[in-house]
């Protein structure tokens, strides 16, 4: 029996997947559970306009991270850090710095926990940054360390 999943069931698949099962199960657990509907011909065509609302959502997101990914590597982001007098910095850059530099200079609110650094920032200098905008989509950005 074919079934279309409402929601994720382990070691079967995923939302809005087209499944086959056994009779059995699919009429005794994942129906009245709610974990799936039956794939009728109307099922079939609810499940074919939520897939296309999907890919169109999933397109006008692309676009939009691939605009601010433009907007990024345009021009490394400043972070100001403390200094000794050799240079070194105080401490370390942390990703919330930088998190912070780009919402003042940029313009875009981008989650700390998305942006990992490459190296110890430990001196003022030029670094690199990676930021993870989920579904494969990563980009690779500079900053530069300043005296501020």
């Amino acid at each position: 029996m074919q079934v279309i999943l409402i929601q994720d069931v382990d070691n079967l698949g995923g939302k809005n997947e087209l499944v086959t099962v056994k009779n059995g199960y699919a009429r005794n657990f994942l129906i009245p559970q709610k974990f799936a509907v039956e794939a009728s011909p109307s099922n079939m065509k609810q499940l074919e306009e939520k897939l296309k609302v999907k890919a169109k959502k999933e397109a006008a997101m692309l676009a939009e991270i691939n605009k601010v990914i433009e907007v990024l590597k345009s021009s490394p982001v400043k972070v100001g850090a403390k200094t000794g007098t050799s240079g070194k910095i105080f401490g370390a850059v942390t990703s919330l710095q930088i998190t912070r530099a780009i919402r003042d200079q940029k313009g875009y609110e981008i989650d700390r926990k998305r942006i990992t650094i490459v190296d110890d920032v430990k001196e003022l200098g030029t670094y690199k940054a990676t930021i993870d905008f989920g579904n494969g989509n990563n980009t690779e950005i500079e900053f530069e360390v300043v005296e501020g």
